[in-house]
């Protein structure tokens, strides 16, 4: 018996036009996440790029000291004995700080830094849009070897939503809520100007009062707008600065720079006595930029001292032609 033959036919293989490829490679890369790897020489990343971006490695400025920071004595002492808990091991909390703008909230982040990165101390700079990778970071970390000695510090400035954003539960997860929320090589430090993250409005206490709402428990709604902020175990609230303290900073930040001049130069600054008090020139025009500036803060006497620093020097050098 005959066995039927089987005629075999060229597979024929079609090529996308180049245009669609590039588009279809394009659309690829845009839905998959890049493995994250860590550095733990690197002092500090940023993310970038949304759910679907990286770890950008910063250059790290650490000029700025924690004892540059003044008037917020309170604040800067607890952060560091939690700071220091957490690199020796020991427990330590997610620390939640807020209050008045320009009191120094993000500046003690960087003087951490400054103070602690010989001890292992790394910040992952991540803002509040990207938070749902925060579940990816924190994979990565765990990742590192045991033995590298470096513990993270997850930074999210200026954090606060808005009553339809889902973003915060992936924070609120990682806080606390998750079965793996570990904290032994992760905190997270975030700053505010609203002590409570999301918002509380009056029309959900009238609703509960008047029966207006649809809700079968509706006190549940209220425990949720607070419950972010709750899960931070460490809370600092950073209050409006008195006119002393206001000048005894500018008077801190004129004198370094006075003691940089002096190291490249024979030019002075005449900043006041150790006491603290300022020449009334430098005192009148201080308050007078605090008032056109809305109040007085560490930021607007930095502001401050660079701008008088500046003219000053600019001043004497014109002179001397």
């Amino acid at each position: 018996m005959s066995q039927p033959t089987h005629s075999s036919k060229p597979t024929t293989h079609y090529a996308l036009p180049t245009p669609i490829l590039d588009l279809l490679t394009q659309y690829l890369q845009e839905q998959v996440t890049p493995t994250i790897k860590i550095d733990p020489e690197q002092l500090a990343y940023r993310w970038i790029g949304g759910e679907n971006g990286h770890l950008s490695p910063l250059a790290v400025n650490l000029f700025l000291s924690l004892d540059d920071l003044q008037g917020i004595e309170r604040q800067k002492s607890k952060l560091i004995q939690n700071t220091r808990q957490f690199l020796k091991g020991y427990p330590a909390n997610h620390v939640l700080m807020t209050g008045t703008r320009g009191a120094g909230k993000s500046s003690l982040i960087r003087a951490l830094l400054q103070a602690y990165h010989s001890e292992g101390l790394r910040i992952i700079e991540i803002a509040r849009d990207d938070l749902q990778v925060l579940d990816k970071i924190r994979a990565a970390i765990k990742a590192l070897p045991v033995d590298c000695g470096c513990r993270y510090i997850v930074y999210c400035d200026d954090l606060a939503f808005n009553g339809q954003d889902e973003s915060y539960r992936a924070l609120k997860s990682v806080l606390d809520g998750a079965l793996d929320s570990e904290q032994d090589k992760l905190l997270v430090y975030a700053t505010s100007n609203r002590r409570r993250l999301l918002p509380q409005m009056m029309k959900d206490n009238l609703d509960i009062y008047n029966g207006q709402t649809d809700e079968v428990n509706p006190y549940e709604t209220i425990d949720e707008t607070v419950s972010l902020s709750d899960r931070f175990g460490l809370s600092l609230t950073f209050h409006p600065m008195d006119q002393q303290t206001y000048l005894q900073i500018i008077q801190h930040y004129l004198i370094l720079e006075q003691q940089k001049i002096l190291a490249n130069t024979d030019m002075t600054l005449e900043v006041g006595s150790e006491d603290g008090n300022l020449p009334d020139a430098i005192r009148a025009d201080a308050l007078r930029w605090a008032s056109e500036r809305g109040g007085r803060s560490g930021r607007v006497a930095y502001q401050f001292s660079r701008y008088w620093s500046g003219k000053t020097q600019l001043a004497i050098e014109d002179s001397m032609r």
